[in-house]
């Protein structure tokens, strides 16, 4: 159990800063495609090893939590990796996957048997997400081949939400091993929630570019060099 705990935080450590910089690297570039992939396998190692370790706990955990953060940076991989928009077995067996784990979480928050130490509230949360998650997987398979618009999209929330799990189980779960002078401080709350924010810009600018471009426009300070707007 000590080796895979030592692999479990050594893929965490690596999840961060590979997801930042993929996050940061032009998108669809060198760097931001080598940082998605290291991101990727470390969050899956890290899934795996959660799923793994889980039950030994005291008290016992469940390993759904593991099981979650692989489907969802699973899913985001293999969506940024059909160009063509299509799908295939691959998606059919994570619809039913998720499907099925969001309606047992279901099941379990209301018998009371997947109740948290805060209450069945974060269980709820989650097995909304997951049902919603194969939901969209079964319209992804319905309505196949993707545009690029639809098929980036279900790429960026999927691993956004991954990088959350990632940066949120860092700054606002791992606070004990962090300096004392920065425990529950606003910055860990940011620092946890930004992948987030980082989400719904580009959930934006997929689908609004020409108003996204334009309020870039009008923020670009003007001076020498600087280019004026197209006027129609």
């Amino acid at each position: 159990m000590n080796i895979l705990m030592a692999i479990h935080i050594a893929a965490g450590l690596a999840a961060l800063p590979a997801g930042t910089a993929a996050v940061a690297a032009r998108k669809g570039g060198w760097l931001h495609a080598k940082a998605g992939s290291a991101f990727f396998g470390a969050m899956l190692v890290l899934g795996i090893t959660a799923a793994l370790l889980e039950p030994y706990r005291n008290p016992p955990g469940s390993p759904v939590g593991g099981i979650i953060v692989c489907y969802f940076v699973a899913t985001s991989w293999v969506a940024a990796r059909r160009r063509d928009g299509r799908t295939g077995r691959f998606e059919i067996i994570a619809c039913a996957a998720a499907l099925l784990l969001g309606t047992l979480m279901a099941y379990g928050a209301v018998t009371g048997a997947g109740s948290t130490p805060v209450g069945r509230g974060p269980v709820f949360f989650m097995a909304g997400l997951v049902l919603l998650a194969g939901l969209l997987d079964l319209n992804a398979i319905l309505r196949a081949p993707l545009t690029a618009v639809q098929r980036l999209s279900r790429h960026l929330w999927r691993m956004c939400f991954a990088f959350f799990i990632a940066t949120g189980s860092f700054f606002l779960g791992q606070q004990d091993v962090l300096p004392a002078a920065v425990r529950g401080s606003p910055i860990l709350f940011v620092l946890a929630f930004a992948p987030f924010a980082v989400m719904a810009f580009w959930l934006a600018k997929l689908r609004f570019p020409k108003t996204i471009g334009r309020l870039a426009l009008r923020a670009r300070p003007a001076g020498r060099g600087a280019e004026a707007p197209a006027t129609n």
